[in-house]
Parts: C-alpha cells; sequence; structure tokens
C-alpha cells in the first residue's frame, strides 16, 4: 500500500494556472491548481514538464514556494534568458494553461513545524524559494521556533517576496536581513556584501544552540555559507544544503 501511494504521488499529474505574481521583472510565482496533489513538506522540490507541438520534452526541477499549511500550490520561478522552460512559464503562461508536474520529491531539505528550531535560511538569490516555503509553513503552522533569514541579492530591485518579507520580519521571533552584493543605495537599512564568515558570525545563532540551518543557492554561496558555519563551531550534520548551477532553465 505504502509503495502503491508513493507511485502515484510521484506520476505525473495535471495542474491549472489560476494566478502568475510578478515578484520582480525575472522572477513570478506561478499559483496552480492541482486537483490531485497529495501534498508537500516545507522545502520540497517538483518536476515540471513542457510539451512542444512536435513532441520534443523539456523537463526542469522548481522548488515549492507555498506553505503546506496554505492549501495551495505556488513555484516562484526566475527566468533565463537561454533556458528551454524557465521563459515559457515566466513570459508565457497564463491562467488557465495547464502544466505537468511530478512530486513533492526530496526530503533531507525539509521542515516540519514539530521539528521546531531555532532555524537559521541562508539563500542566494532565487535560492530563496524553498527557504520561503519554511518561513511560510513556520508562520502558517503557528510554531514558536525562532527563524533568522539572511538573503543575498545582487541589488534591491532583486530581491523576491519584497513586501512579504517586510510583513514577516513583524512577527514575533523572526528576523530578516538582507545583503546587497552589487549596490549600495542611499537609506539602504540591510547589509553590503557576500555572505562570509565574519556576517555569519554577526547573524546565525550560536553553535551550542544546536539549531538547524538551510541553505540554499549557487554552488559557491552553499559552500561558502557551508563551511563558514562550520568554521563557526556548527554541525555538519545540522547544515542541509541544496544547490544549483546553469541548467538550461
Amino acid at each position: 500500500m505504502a509503495r502503491a501511494a508513493l507511485q502515484r504521488r510521484l506520476s505525473w499529474q495535471l495542474a491549472e494556472v489560476v494566478e502568475s505574481i510578478d515578484e520582480t521583472p525575472r522572477v513570478r510565482s506561478i499559483v496552480l491548481s492541482a486537483p490531485d496533489w497529495q501534498g508537500h513538506r516545507a522545502g520540497q522540490h517538483v518536476d515540471v514538464r513542457l510539451t512542444a507541438e512536435d513532441g520534443y520534452q523539456a523537463q526542469r526541477s522548481y522548488s515549492i514556494a507555498s506553505a503546506p499549511d496554505d492549501h495551495k500550490l505556488v513555484l516562484t520561478v526566475e527566468r533565463l534568458d537561454d533556458g528551454e522552460v524557465s521563459p515559457y512559464l515566466v513570459d508565457e503562461l497564463r491562467p488557465g494553461d495547464k502544466l505537468e508536474l511530478r512530486g513533492p520529491i526530496g526530503g533531507y531539505f525539509a521542515w516540519d513545524a514539530d521539528t521546531g528550531g531555532p532555524l537559521l535560511l541562508v539563500g542566494g538569490g532565487s535560492g530563496i524559494v524553498p527557504l520561503m516555503s519554511i518561513l511560510r509553513q513556520r508562520i502558517a503552522s503557528g510554531s514558536a521556533a525562532a527563524v533568522r533569514l539572511l538573503a543575498s541579492w545582487r541589488t534591491s530591485g532583486d530581491i523576491i517576496y519584497a513586501t512579504e518579507l517586510e510583513r514577516c520580519a513583524a512577527v514575533d521571533g523572526v528576523e530578516i536581513v538582507h545583503t546587497l552584493t552589487r549596490e549600495s543605495p542611499a537609506g539602504w537599512g540591510g547589509r553590503i556584501g557576500r555572505i562570509d564568515q565574519a556576517m555569519l558570525a554577526d547573524v546565525a545563532w550560536p553553535a551550542q544552540t544546536r539549531g538547524l540551518s538551510f541553505v540554499c543557492g549557487p554552488t559557491g554561496l552553499v559552500e561558502a555559507v557551508a563551511a563558514g558555519l562550520v568554521g563557526l563551531g556548527h554541525e555538519p550534520g545540522q547544515i542541509k544544503t541544496e544547490r544549483f548551477g546553469p541548467t538550461g532553465g
């Protein structure tokens, strides 16, 4: 029975686009209605498959942005100009269109409310997407786990979920820290520069709290953050990482 349920869960299914939300000029959140969806854990991802009229297929993996308790499925996609899939999802997809999905996938990079905290979430660019699912689940579930999110962006205009993150920062036990790597705008209240061990020493929970760290983004950022946390005394087993690189989009 369990194996059959798993096979059904990982089979391809159709989902309909309900809404598209522009997050930045290059990033869009896609709200989906998926009648056969069996639910997910915060931090998991799905496979998306597109099929052209001539039968050619392209498949990519995208993190789920919505919390399990949201009762909706949201994917947030960044357009890669030379990609096969992301330009269509960001620029062409409209409400009423259908997508083929398979998932949810992944159990290592996932968080449940009963796991507790404290939590350190570190993301670069669109690496924030699964971290946003975790943050949303923490708030939606009423968990008291303390959360610190450290997000790295090229410019202030690249911040995904900017307005929502401002609201999240007002929730008890939630701290949001942004750092910019390519600009220092007037009036900016966040940090400047790439995430390094010195920045982590200021933002991360002390190692003795034995909290969980979730790190997602480009390979270089993920490796630097993981090494920095270990250098600060955090146990490697408490640091969960997910990285991405050029995949064709």
